[in-house]
């Protein structure tokens, strides 16, 4: 088993007392009950991945998200997310994910697979959020030129029954700038991310199956996030 229901119970209990006495009276408990288990988890999928996707690695030290919120800008200064997550990245790429990516240059980050835990609020995702803007345009002249192609990919039936399609989270009301409003790829150059996923119930998180799941899950993804890193400059490979 990767996780447990400690890993819940301690969630929760961040969610209630989110602030750095509480933190630190239980840090113990965050080693033992929700880092640990996500460096296994890590590790695991890394491992999986060399199977199908040896291009997407998993690394403990840069896959794992901090637990620490960056409260800069926001009005709200809780100072610990009450979750933890991880992203699975190319290897040609690098960790930052969407417009975080924005210094490195287009296709910086890439896509890639993602993996949250929380209490009624577990997730696996996969693709590239919220691309910074010069990766946005590659993405969509590639659209653009070969819409079949990339409709093939998004209208899957097995991703769609699985995760719903693409995630419509962010999507423009009109074609961008640059396109005709009757243009083929009208529907799918309003995307400003490209990402799919669902949640995941509480048992299935804590379950000893969880590798199995997410494996199962990131084959399905796996044409997406490899047609957006094929756009971006980043490769498929066959080995490791």
């Amino acid at each position: 088993m990767v996780f447990s229901t400690a890993t819940l119970t301690f969630l929760r209990g961040l969610e209630r007392h989110n602030d750095r006495v509480w933190f630190e009276a239980h840090r113990a408990e965050y080693e033992a009950d929700v880092k640990e288990p996500m460096r296994r988890l890590i590790e695991e999928m890394d491992v999986r991945l060399t199977r199908f996707a040896p291009e997407i690695i998993g690394e403990p030290k840069r896959s794992m998200f901090r637990i620490y919120r960056d409260i800069r800008f926001s009005p709200d200064k809780s100072p610990y997310k009450t979750h933890a997550s991880c992203w699975l990245y190319h290897q040609d790429g690098s960790r930052a994910v969407g417009r975080e990516a924005d210094s490195e240059g287009a296709g910086g980050a890439g896509a890639g697979f993602y993996f949250q835990i929380a209490p009624g609020d577990s997730f696996v995702g996969g693709g590239m959020w919220m691309p910074p803007r010069d990766a946005l345009v590659k993405l969509r002249e590639a659209i653009a030129e070969d819409p079949k192609r990339f409709g093939r990919i998004a209208t899957d039936r097995r991703l769609v029954r699985r995760f719903g399609g693409l995630s419509e989270e962010a999507v423009l009301r009109r074609v961008p700038r640059g396109f005709a409003p009757d243009h083929p790829a009208a529907r799918w150059l309003r995307f400003q991310s490209f990402v799919m996923g669902r949640p995941l119930t509480d048992a299935q998180a804590v379950s000893a199956r969880l590798p199995a799941l997410l494996d199962a899950d990131f084959r399905l993804m796996l044409p997406l996030v490899r047609w957006i890193n094929g756009v971006l400059g980043l490769r498929a490979a066959e080995r490791r």
